[in-house]
């Protein structure tokens, strides 16, 4: 267990004590110095000890499907807040399965406001391309999602699109060649919020806009999730609370629900709150080389819609279309 720098207690009494269960890479722990800060902003005398983990998923280098998906990197953090070792998780809410219920006892009190959602590429250090189409016939691209590979084939069926593994910095070295035992791809797709959160956006070389690469769902959203019978900490965390980044994310994870696509389904998705406040959501569902695909891009009637009623009207019109016959196309 670590510790942030303590704050002083407030007079008349200790300070009061928040534990923050995380994944121990980089990122993950710029997440919560973020999220500690703001913290304080509302009380500043809180002491925060930040508990790092090192999950099974960040440590097995197979193909996630093969443990529980994306969400592997979530459940034992899930698993220790709903024991009360530790009071909150900070979650990139891209990582949280969306076909499955919350687990028992735990909510999202509050999401942060929304990082760039975009996704950019990348070329090695030394390299003079700038765009995907300066990539030769047969270039190597490396991805760590389903999503972002079929989208790239259905543009590009000519690349050779990798799956890559590791914390983001770990990705970049393999880019660069700077790790030997791994061949280095022809270039690399990654989320702008990552780069951004670890202070190295600068690496980035074109960003893809929504309609090249539509993103994940919940992309650049931070979720605080603690006990449902924690009423403190809940009231806390609902200071930070983004009202659109909830909405939004609300309407993009109903969408998913309803699809229930496993952790190998190429799903995307993402809702924005258009000028007169009403929220616009786009849904596809591709199979696993981008060939076919099911598209749906539904407004809501009005400023006081639901974003969760949204996502289901996306989700019904994505099924009408064959979505459940793609994703059950591919395997697990």
């Amino acid at each position: 267990m670590t510790s942030l720098p303590p704050t002083p207690a407030a007079p008349g009494g200790p300070a009061r004590r928040l534990r923050i269960g995380t994944r121990s890479s980089p990122m993950a722990l710029a997440q919560v110095e973020r999220v500690s800060a703001l913290l304080r902003k509302h009380e500043p005398e809180l002491r925060i000890e930040v508990v790092p983990v090192t999950t099974e998923a960040d440590l097995w280098q197979g193909d996630l499907s093969e443990l529980d998906g994306k969400g592997s990197f979530v459940k034992q953090i899930d698993r220790m807040v709903q024991r009360g070792d530790v009071d909150l998780a900070v979650h990139c809410v891209k990582d949280v399965p969306g076909d499955v219920p919350m687990p028992d006892g735990l909510f999202f009190a509050a999401h942060l406001p929304r990082d760039d959602v975009r996704d950019v590429l990348l070329f090695p250090e030394s390299s003079t391309r700038r765009k995907l189409d300066d990539l030769p016939r047969g270039a190597v691209v490396a991805t760590s999602a389903v999503r972002r590979k079929a989208q790239l084939k259905r543009v590009r069926p000519d690349l050779s699109v990798v799956r890559v593994r590791g914390a983001v910095g770990s990705r970049v070295e393999k880019l660069d060649g700077r790790r030997p035992a791994d061949p280095a791809p022809d270039a690399m797709v990654l989320a702008v919020s990552g780069l951004e959160r670890l202070g190295i956006q600068d690496r980035g070389r074109h960003i893809f806009s929504l309609d090249e690469l539509l993103p994940a769902v919940g992309a650049g959203a931070l979720g605080l999730e603690c006990r449902t019978d924690d009423r403190p900490t809940a009231a806390l965390l609902a200071l930070l609370d983004d009202e659109r980044t909830t909405t939004e994310v609300g309407a993009e994870r109903a969408m998913l629900r309803g699809l229930r696509g496993h952790c190998n389904s190429p799903i995307a998705g993402h809702c924005h709150t258009l000028p007169d406040g009403r929220l616009s959501l786009r849904g596809i569902v591709f199979d696993a080389d981008g060939s076919a695909f099911v598209a749906s891009h539904l407004v809501s009637e009005d400023p006081d819609h639901s974003g969760e009623a949204l996502g289901r009207r996306v989700c019904d019109d994505l099924l009408r279309q064959g979505a459940d016959r793609i994703i059950a196309s591919i395997p697990h």
